[in-house]
């Protein structure tokens, strides 16, 4: 059929044509923004979930949310160095000038940016954002980054507050930030909660996040919520397919639909990949059938392969290759950290700087003490297609691995 056509659309943060199965999350988010906007406390979102799932999807709906609703908006994506509080300087400055630009705020205006000069001046680097009005020093300058942190955020919710609208910050990639700054972020969340303030975080991060925000603060679950984003269920699965291709008049058959869903296993990224290939192989004109799924299905893994899962394997060494390889040999779901270092022939403890290495790159995370599971879905068949062979031995623990390209 017309690949020009085709609705479906992976590709990270790339909102799917049809949307479904996130009603709840948009739900609760708006009741946020409505709630602040009446002076009440609204809950942050901390959204937790692997890779593939859609986390980033819905931090840009949450955005088009909070435009409808008259806030004011900044989006940030946490690299891996784990800095965030720089670039939350940056998004205060950027949003204290665009409130200004619309509502001519003025002095007040003035009094915030100036409050932002003093506290970017005891970041490292912090010199560096141009802020052209003289330091407030006093509410947000003590060199202590939770209690600047809390007055930048004051000093930001009074104004928004003071001009009937309310600021939402999207903050991607979270689980790279340190511990100390992510006890910032809830510190001043918290604070501007208290006061009732209009200012409300969306975050987003892989499965660990949740516990990571629980240890910098107890009372996280008080300023966050902690949904899982997950993979759909069957039935919107199938909406996920089928909306999309009515709209062009094309209709999915029952078997190419039931085998969609048993390959991807209802994963949105994956569910757009699978369906991208067959519409574009299906001979249509208005049809797709479980023959189109089945001839699609090597294209559509080599798509994933090179373009989803080995992208995250490039700065990997040969040991923490041979650990997720490992991993992937202990089957589906989570493996005991003891059975990993049994297959590689070496002590757990010897293992604890590779098992660090590859969470670190947020390769994996550790949903229970002694456990290590991918952040990425289907990480086991991949690893399994990318390093076929996989000898129990200390010396193929150190031998550099056989690479398969793709099927």
């Amino acid at each position: 059929m017309d690949a020009v056509s085709n609705p479906y659309s992976p590709g990270a943060g790339a909102r799917p044509p049809a949307l479904v199965g996130r009603d709840e999350l948009i739900d609760a988010m708006d009741v946020s923004l409505q709630r602040l906007l009446k002076g009440r406390n609204g809950r942050s979102q901390m959204l937790t979930g692997r890779r593939g799932v859609g986390k980033t999807v819905m931090l840009n709906e949450f955005e088009i949310l909070a435009e409808s609703r008259g806030f004011f908006h900044e989006h940030l994506e946490v690299s891996e160095d784990g800095d965030l509080a720089l670039r939350l300087a940056a998004a205060v400055r950027r949003v204290l000038l665009a409130m200004d630009a619309r509502k001519r705020i003025g002095e007040r205006v003035t009094r915030a940016l100036g409050v932002l000069k003093a506290f970017s001046l005891c970041l490292p680097n912090g010199p560096e954002i141009y802020i052209d009005v003289d330091a407030v020093f006093g509410p947000a300058d003590s060199g202590h980054l939770a209690t600047d942190l809390s007055g930048l955020f004051v000093e930001l919710g009074e104004v928004a507050r003071d001009h009937g609208t309310g600021v939402l910050l999207t903050i991607d990639e979270l689980h790279y930030v340190s511990r100390l700054v992510l006890d910032a972020l809830v510190t001043g969340l918290h604070r501007a909660a208290q006061l009732q303030l209009p200012i409300i975080v969306a975050g987003a991060g892989l499965p660990s996040l949740a516990t990571l925000t629980g240890e910098a603060k107890s009372y996280a679950q008080r300023v966050f919520t902690f949904p899982i984003v997950g993979s759909l269920a069957p039935s919107q699965a199938r909406e996920a397919l089928t909306v999309p291709a009515a709209d062009d008049g094309v209709h999915w058959d029952e078997g190419a639909l039931d085998e969609v869903l048993r390959l991807t296993d209802g994963y949105p990224y994956f569910l757009q990949e699978f369906a991208k290939q067959a519409w574009n192989i299906a001979a249509g004109p208005d049809r797709i059938t479980e023959q189109d799924v089945r001839w699609s299905l090597p294209i559509a893994t080599a798509e994933l392969d090179d373009g989803f899962f080995r992208v995250r394997t490039g700065r990997t060494t040969d040991a923490e290759r041979m650990y997720l390889r490992a991993i992937a040999e202990c089957g589906p779901g989570p493996a005991r950290s003891g059975e990993v270092a049994k297959l590689l022939g070496k002590a757990s403890t010897a293992l604890g700087p590779t098992r660090d290495s590859v969470i670190k790159k947020a390769l994996c995370y550790s949903p229970r003490y002694g456990e290590v599971d991918f952040t990425v879905p289907m990480f086991d068949a991949f690893m399994k297609r990318w390093i076929p062979d996989f000898t129990v031995s200390s010396e193929t623990y150190s031998r550099e691995p056989v690479i398969v390209e793709t099927l």
